[in-house]
């Protein structure tokens, strides 16, 4: 990429207080962004249609499979830009989606793309030419409608739904020949604490999932072939979460992303560390830092992780904001409670791990999760009990039972551990279901603790979190996310529901000091009955219960009140003790988007509450949906659309539509994923075939991809079924044989005069 393609993509950074005149201004510049990563011209005079052929193309390129032999599609180009500012206890983002239609047809751009899954995202605006189009929020299906009826007119649209909490689809139709369109998404999120150490991350890359295939359950009456049949589909909206990926064993990386964030810490800051991008950063002032990439826009194939600390002296152990919005109050608090030493708690343990070597831990993950599992086993007292389990699409137990963590089950675990290889499909309910089964009953005084090591990348999230809630027992669940890219809806629900902890361990030199931290917390007693109570009277609290807090862990809650008044009394018990703090509100400092925040909370206590079957589905949404539409969130429920007025693809022009494929997550093995053979060697994906794009059919295959300053690689060998791409652009086919008729009808016409000519001549 250019040094001028570095320079533009970063210069799109939206401010609010911009009039919207001056935003659409900058969009100039994206269109010479995308053609100089790509290096081609905006669109192909050349091409008579959307469809081109490998010899057509005269520089870099993404290739898309169509239903015409020998001809392809030429993908949509896509940058990304995030600009984050960070205020004390809450990030503010806004991403900007460059997408550019290099072709001469008309394209419809789909993108899945992922976001923090305590994102609330509450904007979307839709930049074209001189035009802003700003979004606004309606119920999921009638935002559908709206969105087809307003593809089908020809006018400019954009949709953004969800899809999970931490994955979205971004749809824009009717982008022009050789046009660029803008798609600007914002969303606020609380800045992550632990202990003194503070974080945000942005997901970058929604990778391949696997996602088991409906259960198909008959019964003959008869023997002869009478009865009935039902169909359970355990992930029923699996072709939206599986966008179609790219091979980098024959593909250079695609879809360039420039990261800033700007650190208004609220405290004099220490060290400022970016755990898997080089950064630079520019000091404004002890508690302000500028943080941006060293090198500029990266490939989107893993995610970006931000740590902080404060300078010199300990991180502020209570936080107290607040903000005033119509007639109500919204109050963000952080209170962490004091560590207290594991010697006061002398209760031994019973730990089961469990351990994910399936497919997609290929590569660098399952060294990781291997380095993390040794880790645990030397961490293990002689007075504990222990057991391995480690599942692909297949399970090993490694102890009929939970055994002694003695000298020699220790050293059958860690040869049976140093034998595992990644390899199979995900099937992650009936581990998680042996890991929670318990042997011995509430009678024991052992504390019952499971840590699961997986990248969690499963479509069937809700089965999982159905088992947990309804085995989880007396355990403790602590999530181990594995990898450069990891599912972190479901490790961070999963360790809700089981009332344990999350952590991310992103690459083997984090190993020991992130599983040090996680067994600190086991090892360490469990801050627990904790209450809060406003002395001005009741308020909206969420969480609705407050879970038990492991060492280092802050207490956060969030609460919309008719007035900010008075005192907050926090009470609980630590280590066997009483502990209680008051903290007088009118010290609160001024906070924003506090409001959606708490919105963004109560909506997940609800989902919380569908899956422990506290709250009836239909109840939980009939709450839910004012909740999401009084805040302007997008949710399962609702989605954001905006739609230009004026229409812009000509009456009869035909529209494409192209899925945009994802760079494979860093550290991941294609073949393991997508390509092995299983144990019977007949050749069966690694993955269940429902997920492989290009295997079913259902979705456009990637065949080639040509970098930007490389020779053109040779097209690959592509399955025989496809994408059924529209014929678009023109009706070519039919317009080749009218031509061809006229050409006839002259020759025969230019003849008959010729031979009337002659005829004269001899009159």
């Amino acid at each position: 990429m250019s040094a001028a393609a570095a320079s533009t993509i970063t210069a799109f950074r939206f401010d609010q207080a911009t009039d919207l005149r001056g935003i659409a201004r900058v969009f100039g510049f994206a269109a010479a962004v995308l053609a100089a990563f790509a290096g081609a011209p905006a669109a192909r005079a050349t091409a008579a249609s959307v469809f081109v052929s490998p010899g057509d193309m005269h520089s870099g390129a993404l290739l898309l499979r169509s239903t015409q032999e020998g001809r392809y599609v030429e993908a949509p180009r896509l940058g990304t830009d995030v600009d984050l500012t960070v205020s004390g206890p809450t990030a503010r983002a806004r991403v900007t989606q460059i997408f550019q239609n290099p072709t001469n047809g008309w394209i419809e751009a789909v993108y899945v793309y992922p976001l923090p899954d305590d994102s609330a995202v509450d904007t979307l605006k839709m930049i074209v030419g001189e035009r802003i189009i700003v979004g606004d929020v309606k119920e999921r299906e009638q935002a559908r409608r709206d969105y087809e009826i307003a593809r089908a007119a020809g006018q400019k649209t954009g949709l953004l739904e969800q899809e999970r909490p931490n994955i979205f689809t971004s749809s824009v139709a009717n982008i022009g020949p050789g046009e660029t369109v803008l798609v600007q998404i914002e969303y606020q999120e609380p800045v992550r604490q632990s202990g003194g150490e503070f974080s945000l991350r942005v997901p970058l890359v929604v990778a391949p999932r696997y996602n088991p295939a409906p259960l198909v359950q008959t019964v003959d009456f008869s023997g002869r072939d009478h009865g009935w049949a039902t169909v359970s589909d355990p992930v029923p909206d699996r072709a939206r979460i599986e966008p179609p990926v790219l091979d980098p064993r024959s593909n250079p990386p695609i879809n360039p992303v420039a990261i800033t964030v700007h650190l208004q810490a609220g405290f004099p800051l220490g060290e400022v560390k970016s755990h898997h991008h080089a950064v630079r950063t520019e000091t404004v002032a002890p508690d302000n830092q500028i943080i941006k990439l060293a090198e500029g826009p990266v490939p989107a194939d893993r995610d970006f992780e931000l740590t902080w600390r404060a300078a010199e002296s300990a991180a502020p152990s209570v936080g107290l904001f607040h903000e005033r919005l119509g007639e109500a109050d919204y109050a963000l608090v952080f209170v962490t409670p004091p560590a207290v030493e594991r010697s006061d708690d002398k209760r031994p343990r019973e730990i089961v791990f469990v351990i994910d070597n399936s497919g997609s831990m290929g590569g660098t993950s399952i060294v990781q999760a291997k380095a993390s599992l040794m880790y645990a086993l030397g961490r293990l007292q002689p007075s504990d009990r222990f057991n391995v389990i480690r599942f692909d699409n297949t399970m090993d137990v490694l102890f009929g039972d939970t055994a002694p963590a003695d000298p020699e089950h220790l050293a059958r675990a860690r040869d049976f551990v140093a034998a595992i290889e990644a390899h199979g499909g995900t099937e992650m309910v009936p581990p998680m279901q042996t890991a929670l089964t318990d042997r011995r009953g509430a009678g024991e005084n052992y504390l019952r603790q499971v840590v699961f090591l997986t990248d969690g990348e499963i479509g069937n999230e809700q089965q999982l979190f159905d088992t947990i809630s309804r085995m989880r027992g007396r355990s403790r669940l602590f999530m181990v996310g594995i990898g450069s890219a990891p599912n972190t809806f479901l490790m961070t629900r999963a360790a809700e529901l089981g009332r344990g902890t999350f952590t991310h361990i992103g690459s083997v030199a984090q190993v020991e000091e992130r599983m040090r931290t996680l067994f600190d917390k086991l090892e360490s007693p469990v801050a627990t009955n904790l209450t809060a109570t406003f002395s001005a009277g009741p308020g909206d609290v969420t969480p609705a219960v407050f879970p038990d807090l492991y060492r280092g862990e802050p207490l956060v809650i969030a609460a919309k009140l008719a007035k900010l008044d008075g005192t907050l009394e926090i009470k609980g018990t630590v280590g066997g003790r009483p502990w209680i703090v008051t903290l007088p509100l009118s010290g609160a400092a001024e906070g924003a988007g506090l409001s959606k925040l708490w919105a963004r909370r109560k909506i997940a206590d609800l989902e919380v509450a569908r899956t422990m079957q506290e709250v009836a589905p239909e109840e939980a949404d009939r709450r839910i949906l004012p909740l999401a539409l009084d805040h302007h969130l997008v949710t399962r429920l609702t989605s954001l659309i905006a739609i230009d007025k004026t229409p812009s693809r000509p009456e009869g022009a035909h529209l494409s539509r192209a899925e945009l494929p994802l760079n494979l997550p860093a550290g991941w093995d294609f073949e393991k994923v997508f390509g092995e053979k299983d144990s019977d060697g007949e050749g069966r994906p690694a993955v269940a075939p429902e997920t492989r794009r290009a295997d079913n059919g259902a979705y456009a295959q990637v065949v080639a991809a040509l970098a930007p300053s490389a020779k053109p690689l040779p097209i690959q060998a592509a399955a025989p079924t496809g994408v059924a791409l529209p014929r678009t652009a023109t009706d070519a086919e039919l317009r080749l044989f009218a031509g061809l008729a006229l050409c006839l009808t002259s020759l025969l016409l230019l003849a008959l005069r010729r031979r009337a000519a002659r005829a004269s001549a001899r009159f």
